[in-house]
């Protein structure tokens, strides 16, 4: 009798979760999501430092130590794989590259490394994305649809939102998931062009906590189409 009960304890709790989840809109999910992963509206002015592992099938491991500024709008990646290291300094509008050390880059190895200051932009507006969700939703050219979709994926039930840009921000549309109950974001997905499937969906667990962000610790990517695993990266402090 007591498993009975506790077990429609459980379902009634969790109707009244999802239920009053449902009747928000997709602004007041994104304000709680904020809410629950920048609570003291740190993000608009992160200075700090951060390290990311990358682990890719058949390639070397890659380390990446991230320094972001925001008040001073300066922004450092230094990369280290296999037996070669590059460092990006971008600051405003300058844009400083070395590889190994050196400014002194030949073309072949510009080339093999990609290392440009349009490369060295990519990647800082790649990483100050990812790592400003759900705080980034804000953005100027983000349109977030209104409505609050409810989907079930890998087993489990989410409140997720859609997103796309203008054109000069991004062409991809996207999708975040967050946990009904506490509003943390799970999953996040995008399409180049939806009714293809194709893209990539991004599974993360865990969090760390930099400058009071909680900010997702691992991060796996799969291929939407065929579930391919692409790789995962992993944040930690420094």
């Amino acid at each position: 009798m007591k498993r009975y009960f506790f077990a429609l304890l459980a379902i009634g709790l969790f109707s009244i979760i999802t239920g009053h989840s449902q009747s928000l809109s997709a602004d007041e999910v994104l304000e709680n999501a904020i809410a629950f992963h920048d609570p003291n509206g740190n993000w608009a002015n992160l200075n700090a430092n951060l390290k990311v592992v990358m682990e890719t099938p058949n390639r070397p491991e890659r380390t990446s130590i991230i320094a972001v500024d925001f008040p001073n709008q300066e922004f450092t990646l230094d990369v280290e794989q296999a037996d070669n290291s590059y460092t990006y300094k971008i600051n405003g509008e300058s844009c400083e590259i070395t590889l190994n050390g050196s400014k002194d880059i030949s073309g072949e190895d510009t080339e093999k490394f990609r290392l440009n200051c349009e490369r060295g932009n990519f990647m800082k507006d790649y990483y100050t994305y990812l790592y400003g969700l759900p705080m980034k939703l804000k953005d100027p050219g983000t349109h977030l649809d209104p409505k609050v979709q409810k989907k079930t994926f890998k087993g489990k039930e989410y409140l997720v939102l859609n997103v796309t840009y203008d054109s000069e921000v991004g062409t991809d549309e996207w999708y975040f998931y967050f946990d009904p109950a506490t509003y943390a974001m799970e999953v996040y997905q995008f399409y180049h062009d939806e009714s293809k499937n194709d893209g990539e969906y991004i599974l993360l667990e865990g969090l760390e906590e930099i400058n009071g962000i909680k900010m997702p610790k691992t991060r796996a990517w799969y291929v939407n189409k065929d579930d391919k695993y692409l790789g995962t990266d992993t944040l930690e402090k420094i």
